[in-house]
């Protein structure tokens, strides 16, 4: 399948991302970074926590636990992860996401 992205984000920086099936593009301001992940189906992301971070769903679909609670996140879903919360989520269908961060540094770019 075809990114959904148009060339002027698949020409952004990419991302080191150390899962296997996970890509992204990077766009990195002074304070905060915003990357354009295109996940496959890759099952589980651990349980981790890390500053602020805010998201929507462009394509697909995750379902992503913050704090416990599980809910299920669509096309034109946002969601919202306070800094220091345990999340993870999981991927059974290709998802097109982007997520912003607060910790300008969460991800670097590809060498």
């Amino acid at each position: 399948m075809k990114s959904i992205y148009p060339e002027l984000i698949q020409q952004l920086p990419e991302a080191d991302i150390p899962f296997n099936g996970v890509e992204g593009r990077l766009l990195q301001g002074p304070e905060h970074l915003a990357v354009f992940f295109e996940i496959e189906a890759i099952g589980e992301v651990a349980e981790h926590r890390h500053g602020a971070q805010w998201g929507v769903v462009f394509e697909g679909e995750m379902d992503l636990t913050i704090n416990g609670e599980t809910k299920t996140y669509k096309k034109g879903d946002q969601y919202y992860i306070p800094a220091g919360v345990l999340h993870s989520a999981s991927f059974k269908k290709k998802t097109y996401l982007m997520d912003l961060f607060e910790d300008k540094d969460r991800y670097l770019p590809k060498k």
